[in-house]
């Protein structure tokens, strides 16, 4: 049975809450730039540069970033189906990615200063070797609320795919002795030492 979620509303906030605090920091460089051009030699035509090359690179920033984000959430979105997850993405080219259980290494919680204040998180896909990020992290189902019961259920299922083989045979070496062990890696030896004809 697929199950398919969206990204909340709170993803689009929390990505104007980041252009917002981006706003203030180059408000805050550009007054201490001015300030010390104001007390070294008070160069007008500086400081108005300053300015306005402060104020155009934010409205350009706004003026981009709000509806490229907005088209962006509104057409992420997550499947999560019995044997993987899909995760669809992109603007103008759609991107389809689909990742599999049995590829899943673990899932990994993720949730930022600005995450925390508005109840979002997101879970991290971790895959064997597979991934092209340098996170290691093959996708990200961002901008969930319900992120902590998503993170349960997905780790539930890549764990009841681990094959019950595995589980038999760590319990099994287990419970050897070390002096059973050592018997064991004597035979083999013996064997190879057989098989390769020497005396």
């Amino acid at each position: 049975m697929e199950k398919s979620i969206k990204p909340d509303k709170k993803y689009f906030i929390k990505v104007v809450w980041i252009l917002v605090t981006i706003t203030v920091f180059i408000v805050l460089i550009a007054g201490v730039v001015h300030f010390i051009i104001n007390m070294s030699q008070g160069n007008q035509e500086a400081i108005f540069i300053i300015w306005f090359a402060s104020v155009a690179a934010l409205f350009l920033m706004w003026l981009l970033t709000i509806p490229i984000a907005h088209l962006w959430i509104k057409n992420l979105g997550y499947t999560i189906r019995e044997d993987g997850i899909r995760i669809q993405k992109g603007i103008i080219t759609k991107l389809q990615q689909n990742i599999p259980y049995r590829a899943v290494t673990d899932f990994a919680l993720e949730r930022t200063l600005y995450d925390r204040i508005l109840g979002i998180g997101s879970v991290k896909i971790q895959t064997a070797g597979q991934s092209h990020s340098p996170t290691g992290y093959e996708g990200k189902l961002a901008g969930l609320t319900d992120y902590e019961q998503w993170h349960a259920d997905l780790r539930e299922r890549v764990r009841s795919l681990q094959p019950v083989s595995e589980s038999i045979t760590t319990a099994e070496t287990t419970r050897l002795s070390e002096k059973d062990l050592l018997m064991q890696i004597l035979a083999e030896l013996k064997e190879i030492k057989k098989n390769t004809g020497k005396k």
